[in-house]
C-alpha cells in the first residue's frame, strides 16, 4: 500500500466534470484507490464519494493505492490533481 499527500491545484473544486475525470482516471487501474482529506477516506472510483469530499483548490489530501499497479496509480493521479489547468 502506498499513500501520497498531494496538494490540489486544480482551478476549482472538485466536482461534477472534474470529479467525473478523476473517477475515469481512476478506474484505469486495478488497484483499490482511496482519497483521504481531514481523516475521512472514500473510494476514488466512486463519483460520489468524491464529490461528498468537496475538495477545493489549495486542499492537501492523502491519495491511498493498494495492489499491482499502485505506483503507476499513486503516480498518475497525483500528477492529474495537481494539473492547474483543468
Amino acid at each position: 500500500m502506498l499513500v501520497k499527500k498531494v496538494k490540489v491545484k486544480l482551478k476549482t473544486v472538485l466536482q461534477a466534470r472534474s470529479a467525473a475525470l478523476f473517477v475515469q482516471e481512476a478506474n484505469r487501474f486495478s488497484s483499490e484507490i482511496l482519497l483521504e482529506k481531514d481523516g475521512k477516506k472514500v473510494n476514488a472510483k466512486s463519483i460520489m464519494g468524491l464529490m461528498s469530499q468537496a475538495v477545493s483548490p489549495g486542499t492537501e489530501i492523502n491519495i491511498i493505492a493498494d495492489g499491482d499497479d499502485e505506483e503507476n496509480a499513486i503516480s498518475f493521479l497525483s500528477e492529474f490533481i495537481q494539473k492547474e489547468e483543468q
